[in-house]
């Protein structure tokens, strides 16, 4: 399934969350590919809004194994200063899908 999902990050924050992304450490990717998750991006705004693309099976289930991992847990902690009310720890807001176009015709 396809999850997308929105936070804030502090607009006086924005250039350092963009430089640890450019190096997001290898066993933090490898804890989220062995749970689930796939094609993840994050697209971010100027203004701080920060919009993210998952696939996973079971994005729930992936959740409770990405927060049982002591990477993720280390990961979050240096993470959360950057964001402006909801965090990742506190969940991801999910946004509807209105549309998707396939790659199949028909």
């Amino acid at each position: 399934m396809r999850y997308c999902f929105q936070l804030q990050v502090r607009e006086d924050r924005l250039e350092e969350y963009v430089e640890a992304h450019k190096a997001v450490w290898p066993e933090m990717q490898a804890a989220l590919r062995a749970t689930g998750w796939r094609n993840y991006s994050l697209f971010l705004r100027p203004d701080g809004l920060l919009i993210g693309y998952v696939e996973a099976d079971d994005l729930a289930a992936s959740e409770l194994a990405m927060a049982a991992t002591d990477v993720n847990t280390r990961w979050q902690a240096e993470m959360a200063p950057f964001f402006a009310g909801t965090t990742p720890e506190d969940g991801f807001p999910l946004l509807t899908e209105v549309f998707h176009l396939s790659d199949e015709e028909g």
